[in-house]
C-alpha cells in the first residue's frame, strides 16, 4: 500500500473521530443513562486505539478526543431520579400548563426567579414543589383552580447550590431562587 493511501485513511479516521466528538449518529440528544453509556463506550473504545496508536500525529488527536470525552462524562448533569413531583405529574388530574412568563434578577453571587401565579399563597405548602438539581430546577404548582403549572431550567450555564436554594411563596408571586 502506497503513503498517500494510509494517509487518506487516517485523515478519514481522525475527521470522523473530530466530526461526531466519536458519538454514533443518532447518540446526540439521547437523554439520561443511555447517553452516558455511549459517552463511556466511546470512551473506552478511543482508550482502545491509543493502545494500538504508532504514531505522534494520531496519538495527538486520539488524546484530546479522550480529554475531551472525559471532560463531557465529567460536566453531564447526574441522572434525575424519578421524584416525587414526576410521580405527582402524572397523577394529576386535569391539565398542566407549562410556565413561560416569569421575571428574572441576578447578582454576583445569586439569582432570583419570580413567577406570578394568582392564588399560589393560598395553597397548601405541599402542592408548591421545586426540585433543584446542579445544573437544574423543576417547579410545579399542583392544583392551582383546576390547573398544575410547571416550569422545568435544564442545563444551566454554571452549577447551582442545591443546599442553598430556595423557594418562596409570598402574597403577590411564586419566588425561586436557585
Amino acid at each position: 500500500m502506497g503513503v498517500a493511501g494510509w494517509r487518506r485513511r487516517r485523515v478519514t479516521s481522525a475527521r470522523a473521530l473530530r466530526g461526531r466528538g466519536g458519538r454514533p449518529e443518532g447518540s446526540r440528544g439521547a437523554a439520561g443513562a443511555a447517553a452516558a453509556a455511549v459517552l463511556q463506550k466511546d470512551l473506552e473504545e478511543v482508550k482502545e486505539l491509543l493502545t494500538k496508536a504508532t504514531r505522534k500525529r494520531l496519538r495527538d488527536v486520539l488524546m484530546t478526543e479522550k480529554h475531551k470525552l472525559e471532560l463531557e462524562i465529567k460536566n453531564q448533569p447526574p441522572p434525575k431520579p424519578k421524584d416525587v413531583a414526576e410521580e405527582d405529574k402524572s397523577l394529576l388530574g386535569g391539565y398542566t400548563v407549562k410556565i413561560n412568563n416569569y421575571g428574572w434578577d441576578q447578582s454576583d453571587k445569586f439569582i432570583k426567579i419570580y413567577i406570578s401565579l394568582n392564588g399560589v399563597q393560598k395553597l397548601p405548602a405541599e402542592n408548591v414543589q421545586v426540585n433543584f438539581t446542579e445544573r437544574s430546577f423543576d417547579l410545579l404548582v399542583k392544583n392551582l383552580n383546576g390547573k398544575n403549572y410547571t416550569m422545568t431550567f435544564n442545563n444551566l450555564l454554571k452549577p447551582i447550590s442545591v443546599e442553598g436554594s430556595s423557594r418562596k411563596v409570598s402574597p403577590c408571586h411564586c419566588q425561586h431562587d436557585p
